[in-house]
């Protein structure tokens, strides 16, 4: 019991609403050399803010912190009764398998280099910028998501070991899971003025999370300790580096002439 909250602890410190940094906006990178160069000052950048985040909690985000905390405990609690309701092989166990490839790491960081590639060939802004946050995103997910497995060492559903934490394995949290959800959060973020496109991202990175879960490669907690992280991950990489001439400019200025009785205001807005 004692390792299942220190879990829990762990995920609610670096799962839960990042706060914003004074990162530079990635502008509109195009060529290697800039590409490379603004990724890796981003991703540096962005890993102190995320290490650094449970030490920014305030009354805004403590709500946040306090419930995913306690989803995580229950869910961790009662992980071993979830996980032996699901049948050890099969038809659920293939079919989870299958559907896990569309949240593996060469699926990712393809549909991010073809956003990339797509906004670089027909010279759209926007494309070149959602691969390139997606690609942001999706480094800072390995990244924490490494460190997380190697500091829980926590045993697969499917191992001899189920279960054991400290024991040098990769379930906690889930890799696919928090993958799946920061390529999906930037593009849901990016595109969200179309309906449909929230619905289908997050849709299927939900369902890499339940065939994670199905195909016995991960307790609950893991799947959704993986999907919060990519998530909020992926939020904060939107949030914080998104250029700012996406956005609308306003100023108003007053008119006073009273040599000529006129009074108004002038207001003007830049799109």
């Amino acid at each position: 019991m004692p390792r299942r909250i220190l879990c829990a602890a762990l995920c609610a410190a670096f799962a839960l609403p990042l706060v914003a940094a004074d990162t530079p906006d990635p502008g509109d990178p195009q060529g290697p050399i800039p590409l490379v160069r603004n990724l890796t000052r981003n991703v540096l950048l962005d890993q102190k803010t995320i290490w650094t985040s449970p030490f920014h909690m305030n009354r805004r985000t403590a709500p946040w912190w306090v419930g995913f905390g306690a989803a995580t405990a229950v869910l961790l609690v009662t992980d071993h009764q979830s996980a032996g309701a699901l049948p050890v092989s099969g038809a659920s166990v293939r079919v989870g398998n299958d559907l896990s490839n569309i949240g593996s790491a060469y699926s990712v960081a393809a549909v991010a280099g073809g956003f990339y590639a797509i906004g670089v060939f027909t010279d759209n802004t926007k494309a070149r910028e959602t691969g390139f946050l997606a690609g942001e995103a999706l480094l800072d997910s390995t990244i924490v998501v490494q460190a997380l497995k190697f500091a829980a060492g926590r045993q697969r559903p499917n191992s001899p070991d189920a279960g054991e934490y400290f024991d040098r394995g990769a379930s906690f949290p889930s890799g696919h899971s928090i993958a799946a959800w920061s390529l999906a959060s930037v593009v849901a973020h990016e595109y969200g003025h179309h309906r449909y496109v929230p619905f289908l991202a997050y849709g299927l990175a939900a369902v890499v999370g339940g065939a994670r879960f199905t195909s016995r490669a991960h307790y609950l907690s893991d799947v959704a300790a993986g999907s919060a992280m990519g998530w909020f991950i992926g939020r904060y990489v939107y949030e914080a580096h998104q250029p700012h001439s996406d956005s609308r400019s306003y100023s108003v200025t007053p008119i006073l002439d009273p040599a000529h009785a006129s009074y108004g205001v002038s207001v003007r807005v830049g799109l």
